[in-house]
């Protein structure tokens, strides 16, 4: 296998036209797929990305193929237990080499399909492919296509209950753990009836010290259960952690613009509520929650030992449940009001952090100083409301735990003055009452915290049910590569929540190669334009066609991969100026991010730093001027070479100098590529050859920059009547 030669040719299998720097087991997988019928992209493969080494991993691949439709499993597989049912098949080779074990023929011989030695299909014997392979493989299978459409929670299951069942394994060892250990407890108070009963009675010393060790090798036993027990959900829960963590955060990547709803403070105040979430499956409330059905056990128990001293606590159980269960209409509405009220308190927390320096030096402490306090005083007084029945709960279980305790006292002594019960009995049925009655002292907390967790999991099913820009069951076919013709076919469009359309039927088509302007009023539409060809928004009607392609067609990775951009709104993160240039590239190098730099300017004044492209920039580039910002965010859209570049404002932040240096570097740049600028800057306009005028959502004029200076044209580069 370490030499080519040792594949011979034995079919043509081309898998598409992909881009050359794909590593091996990203073209193995996008092979694999194609063969079973549920093709993928390469940007559908890299959204599920979560190395950090930019490079797909294998769990990233078992993500893509459950999207695709496809079932996954990696493991260890002897190259000798392959037939012809587990083809076709990934085996993972050394030096992180992957290829696809295709089918297994006569003769000791396997066909391959190797990406370094082309797209097609070769065959190898089976002791030179043994000798690279690691021994493990990536198993694919295709869904069966009902078994995609009537699953309505998705391919990869319900984010929550899905995962906690694959867990399903871990919880029945917690539930057995359980049973063991409430079993086990029972030696302690039928040791000392025992003893009362029997040994003092007799003064049998041997008994006692038989007794004694039999014991103390039960509780032994009832410690190390109880501590696996706590293992076992610890582990389940990190587990479960893990991915449902990712499903989360997965989700807010791909979250539809329109979906998004509320502020950024509540959006991250929603997501916070995962740990409240967690923290109930992952906690003792679970253990206590799993106690709750041996009550039943331990009264028994006093019944077969102590005959009448059963009703007591009997007679208690039902009041503990009937107040626990009392609050909790009273609990749930607290929870659902302190959830609203974290939300606003962290809505406050996070404006007033990102806009600090804005506030300042606006003068609006104040203003925010009073949201901040009323927002905790609500939140405050819900609380306190909420403590206050849960105390009471409490309290209530407390007394019904003591005044148990004491009536079986009572009872007894009548009990034992008829003869009926024994005094070891006795004791042994007040041992018994109080771990009868201990998991209902937890029972009001554990109510509460469960509608806290039933509060937060509302929130969070709400999230995961928003439209996603790559929903279940949706197909894509690759584009990986675009020529870059626009077109605006009828499009109207009107953001969330708005009434009045923010464009009204829209229409133009921008040719490969053409360098247009987008000129108007403010708030007249200008950057919706940009937001629609981005695909940030879908069209209320009409559509938006790249490369004659809705691009509701493309898959959204393919787009903005094909897509320099350049926002209005800057947005640098905590990072050095390298990791900003190069997020979101694939496996950038570094001439590509210096001539980036170059032309967008950031060279000017990363090389008068000391740390050059390693100079660490705050969160959103706090410390650098505007135009600086704007430079890094250029060169982050330059990156790549992109047959289309949209960019909204790109130097409105730079002084005249930078922005003619940027100006003649991007007319040499862009020679070859569809460029469209938004902007209302006169000096940009150097850079296009053709303006389309937007007034009122609206096309008020298009065709050769020309028209501006004609006349008669509403909306000029300045905004102005031209």
């Amino acid at each position: 296998m370490n030499e080519q030669r040792d594949i011979e040719p034995y079919a043509t299998a081309p898998t598409g036209t992909e881009p050359d720097d794909m590593t091996a087991l990203e073209a193995c997988a996008l092979h694999v797929a194609a063969s079973l019928d549920r093709p993928m992209t390469l940007a559908a493969l890299q959204a599920a990305q979560s190395g950090a080494k930019g490079s797909v991993t294998l769990r990233d691949v078992i993500t893509a193929a459950e999207r695709a439709g496809l079932q996954a499993g990696f493991g260890r597989r002897a190259l000798k237990d392959f037939d012809t049912s587990l083809t076709p098949a990934i085996l993972i080779l050394d030096e992180d080499r992957a290829v696809v074990l295709e089918d297994v023929l006569a003769d000791e011989r396997l066909a391959l399909f190797d990406p370094a030695l082309g797209q097609g299909v070769g065959v190898i014997a089976r002791e030179k492919l043994d000798a690279a392979y690691t021994g493990f493989a990536l198993l694919m299978r295709a869904e069966h296509r009902e078994d995609i459409a009537l699953n309505a929670t998705g391919r990869q299951g319900h984010w929550f209950w899905s995962t906690l069942a694959e867990n399903r394994w871990a919880y029945s060892q917690v539930l057995l753990a359980a049973v063991l250990a409430n079993f086990l407890s029972l030696s302690t108070s039928l040791f000392i009836m025992v003893v009362y009963d029997r040994v003092l009675p007799n003064e049998a010393i041997e008994s006692l010290i038989a007794l004694t060790v039999g014991v103390g090798i039960a509780l032994m036993f009832d410690f190390l259960i109880k501590s696996l027990r706590a293992g076992f959900i610890d582990r389940a829960g990190q587990r479960a952690d893990l991915v449902m963590g990712r499903r989360i955060f997965d989700q807010i990547l791909d979250l539809q613009m329109r979906a998004r709803k509320g502020s950024t403070g509540a959006l991250a105040s929603t997501l916070r509520e995962f740990e409240t979430l967690r923290d109930f499956f992952t906690s003792a409330t679970l253990v206590a929650v799993v106690d709750l059905p041996f009550i039943l056990l331990f009264i028994g128990v006093i019944y077969l030992i102590g005959g009448p001293l059963a009703i007591v606590p009997a007679l208690a159980v039902p009041f503990v449940l009937i107040v626990g269960i009392a609050v909790q209409p009273v609990l749930a509405r607290l929870a659902e009001k302190s959830f609203a009220d974290g939300q606003s308190k962290q809505g406050v927390l996070v404006e007033t952090l990102s806009g600090l320096e804005t506030i300042k030096a606006a003068g609006a402490q104040r203003q925010m100083r009073a949201r901040w306090e009323d927002a905790i005083a609500r939140q405050s007084d819900h609380g306190l409301k909420s403590r206050a029945v849960t105390q009471f709960a409490i309290n209530a279980t407390a007394f019904a735990q003591q005044a148990a305790q004491v009536m079986i006292v009572f009872y007894g002594v009548f009990l034992i003055t008829a003869g009926e019960v024994s005094m070891g009995a006795l004791i042994a049925g007040v041992i018994l009452t109080g771990r009868t009655l201990a998991p209902l002292a937890q029972l009001a907390q554990t109510l509460t915290r469960f509608n806290q967790a039933r509060t937060s999991y509302r929130s969070l099913d709400a999230l995961m049910k928003a439209e996603s820009e790559r929903p279940e069951g949706k197909g894509w076919i690759s584009r990986p590569k675009l020529d870059g013709e626009i077109k605006f076919d009828g499009v109207s469009f009107a953001y969330p929540d708005q009434t009045v359309d923010a464009l009204r039927d829209i229409s133009f088509t921008i040719k490969p190669g053409e360098k247009v302007a987008i000129l108007g009023r403010i708030g007249s539409g200008k950057s919706t334009v940009a937001r629609l060809m981005l695909g940030l928004y879908q069209p209320r009607e009409g559509a938006v066609l790249v490369d004659g392609v809705d691009i509701r067609q493309i898959d959204p990775g393919d787009l903005r991969r094909n897509m320099g951009s350049v926002l209005q709104d800057i947005w640098l993160f905590s990072g050095t100026v390298r990791e900003n240039i190069a997020i979101g590239a694939m496996q950038a190098r570094d001439h590509e991010i210096i001539e980036a730099a170059r032309i967008a300017g950031v060279e000017d004044f990363v090389r008068r730093h000391p740390s050059g492209y390693d100079m660490m920039l705050a969160e959103r580039g706090e410390g650098l001027s505007g135009g600086q910002k704007q430079a890094i965010t250029l060169a982050r859209a330059l990156l790549g070479r992109r047959p289309i570049m949209l960019m909204d404002e790109p130097t409105s932040s730079m002084d005249v100098q930078n922005e003619a240096g940027v100006i003649a570097r991007l007319k040499t740049e862009m020679a070859d590529r569809t460029l469209v600028i938004v902007t209302h800057r006169t000096s940009l306009l150097e850079l296009v050859d053709r303006v389309i005028v937007i007034d009122q959502g609206r096309v008020a004029a298009d065709g050769p920059k020309a028209i501006l200076s004609r006349g008669g044209v509403k909306g000029g580069a300045d905004g102005t009547q031209t």
